[in-house]
């Protein structure tokens, strides 16, 4: 779909047989960007489950895909910001950094203490 203003004007729908792509307006209509629509492929089953959560939620498909996509760019920043600090604490020596075999033989040990083996 392509909105325009307030209302939505659908696109073509074009599919071969490896894929279906079916086109989004990743932007509202309120806000100035540079990406307005984009090309979004999707393997059969997803589409069609995309299709049936919109027919069950009443909403868009191309409104569910952004708020999918608005969710995972959110978490994606999230983590990023929380690597980065990471790695500023490691670099600035404020956190030293461990060994992994380390780490994982210190876990397996807890375990198995747990257990009582």
């Amino acid at each position: 779909m392509r909105l325009r203003g307030a209302r939505a004007v659908p696109l073509r729908h074009i599919s071969d047989a490896c894929d279906v792509r079916l086109q989004f307006a990743l932007t509202g209509p309120r806000r100035i960007s540079k990406l307005a629509v984009m090309v979004v492929h999707l393997k059969a089953e997803t589409e069609s489950r995309l299709r049936q959560l919109a027919e069950t939620t009443g909403r868009a498909p191309d409104e569910l895909v952004e708020d999918a996509m608005t969710g995972y760019l959110a978490e994606l920043n999230q983590v990023r910001g929380m690597l980065d600090g990471r790695y500023d604490d490691v670099k600035g020596g404020r956190v030293q950094p461990i060994d992994g075999e380390a780490a994982f033989a210190r876990l397996r040990q807890k375990s198995k203490d747990r257990r009582g083996a």
